[in-house]
This record gives structure tokens, sequence and C-alpha cells, in this order.
């Protein structure tokens, strides 16, 4: 069932293996899928003819053009997807978490994804095209029945979500279960974090529907939303989940990062889904494939990797 579960490949470190490498473990460990946060010729090129899944992400300072110039667009898709014609790709990413309505690219979004959708089914593929978002433009998230978009997000996110449903297209989005118990461990519970809790913690006061774990509560809490915008057809993929194993106390150890890693995969690869969602496994992509020594932020984001730049396993995981 590992098809349904793939890793992110960030670069941001100056130490990493070259791209043939890197693809070679991925196949190796028959890893069927990855996400790319922008394209690179000589990733593009190591993934030809392998057959792996590949979701590529327009970065965000590109929005600007891709959302006002269709001309630009097209010499996007042309340049990065359409040229490698023996690459799979699941699905386009206009951004990774755009802060809506905040950024000066928030209304350029949707226009982006038409015009990369366009300039695709003009040469005749049918890739998705969609956007990533950060579960933080959910709010009300507790119960998961009350999630909502906020405020400031409902209209774009309405207007994008009615692109998603004429298309038939998923919304991308990144669920850290880490981040919520790391800001809220007076109210949440690490097992309740990673999946390791044996009884149901959380039972949804609207609806009866019983939740043993975070990151089902945080998936169903964005459907809630989705669906307030006339979503009810969309589904979620997870585009970025992860653990750091350093660098946040006796949050972030190697210890929790395998615990959850390994629970996340069973969970996602498995036929449970989520309360809301139930009967179906998740596609999933694991943030990250390589602790990376140059990523900003602060400082456990350099130690997601589930392994280090040498290709040594941070921790054993089993991709099942």
């Amino acid at each position: 069932m590992s098809g349904f579960v793939g890793v992110n490949y960030g670069r941001q470190g100056n130490n990493l293996p070259s791209p043939a490498a890197v693809i070679n473990l991925i196949r190796s460990r028959n890893i069927s899928r990855i996400r790319l946060f922008s394209p690179d010729s000589d990733v593009l090129n190591a993934l030809r003819g392998t057959g792996i899944g590949v979701v590529l992400n327009v970065p965000n300072p590109d929005i600007q053009r891709i959302g006002t110039d269709p001309d630009f667009a097209g010499n996007w898709i042309w340049n990065n997807v359409l040229s490698y014609n023996d690459v799979q790709y699941r699905y386009i990413s206009v951004g990774n978490e755009i802060d809506i309505p905040h950024s000066p690219v928030s209304n350029l979004i949707l226009p982006g994804i038409k015009n990369l959708h366009n300039a695709l089914r003009a040469a005749g593929n049918n890739t998705p095209v969609s956007t990533t978002i950060a579960t933080s433009l959910v709010v009300d998230a507790f119960p998961p029945s009350n999630g909502r978009f906020s405020d400031g997000s409902r209209d774009i996110m309405r207007s994008i979500v009615e692109f998603l449903v004429a298309n038939r297209s998923p919304l991308l989005v990144n669920v850290y279960p880490y981040f919520a118990y790391s800001l809220n461990q007076q109210q949440i519970q690490l097992d309740y974090a990673n999946f390791t809790a044996n009884r149901v913690v959380v039972t949804d006061s609207n609806n009866g529907l019983q939740y043993r774990n975070l990151f089902d509560a945080l998936t169903d809490a964005t459907y809630s939303a989705i669906e307030k915008v006339g979503g009810w057809g969309v589904d979620i993929v997870i585009t970025e989940s992860g653990w750091p194993s350093a660098e946040n106390g006796n949050i972030a150890t190697i210890q929790n990062a395998s615990t959850y890693i390994n629970n996340l995969i069973s969970h996602v690869s498995g036929t449970s889904g989520t309360p809301k969602r139930p009967g179906k496994s998740i596609e999933t992509y694991i943030f990250a494939l390589f602790n990376e020594n140059i990523k900003p932020g602060a400082r456990d984001e350099q130690h997601f990797g589930l392994y280090y730049p040498d290709m040594r396993e941070v921790y054993p995981v089993t991709f099942r």
C-alpha cells in the first residue's frame, strides 16, 4: 500500500546528495510518489521513466506572473511539464501555504490555476491543477464539524473550491499535529497527536463522530471548511505531514518522530480514512526526505528528515 504515501524532496541544504542518487534512494525504498517545491531540470531528468508520481509546486514568487500572464504560464508548463513527457505528474500546485488574504498574490492564486489548467488542456494534458494550503486558514476547528475558512480567506477559498469542484480536482493541504501539539500541550496530549491513543479522545458534539487522533480531526475540520464553501465533492490530498527529530526539547525526539511517521504511514495506507470520509486510503506526502541544514525558520525546521544528508536513516521507516 506504499503507493498512497510519498515524500517531500526539499533541497534547502548545502550538503545533500545528487538528484540522481536521491531518486535511486527513493526507488530502492519502493516510494512511488514525490513532491517537489520547485521545478529543477536535474531532478526532473532523474525522474524520467521511473513511473514515480510527481506533485510539482509553482514557487510562491512565480505566482505574480503565472496569475497575470497566460503566455508566461504556458511557457512554464512547456518548460517544466510538457518537456518531460516521460515524467508522471499527479498534480501541479500554484503556491505553497499562501497567507490568504495578507499575501499580495492571494487574488492571483485562482487566475494562476486557470492559466496553468488552460495551458495543460490545450496540450491535451489532464494533470489536475490546485493550490496547497496550511490548516491555519481553518478556524473554529474544534469540534471538527465547526471548521470554516477564516473571514479573510473565505471568499478566495470559495472561488478556488468552485474551480476544484468543476474540474474534479483535490485541494492540497499541509496537516501538522506536531505544531498543534507543540503550541498547546495543556489541552492536547501526545498520544492524541502521534496516533497512540487507544481510546476515543474527542467526540464531535454536532454529529457524534469520534476521534482517536489529531490528524483526522485537523483533516476533517478542513473538510468541514471546504463543504461550507460548496466543496462537498472535493477530496483532500495531504501534501505535508511530519515530525522533527531534534531541536524542540523533549517534543522533537527521534522516538517521537519515528512513532508519528510510522503510525501515519500505517493509518493513511489503510482503509479507515477519517471519521468524516471513511473507507479509503489518504494520499499523503511525508515531510521530509532529508534534514535540510539551511532551511530558514525555527531550528526544528532543519530536522524533519527521514534521512541524514549522507543517506543514513534518522530512524527506521516502514513503507507499506
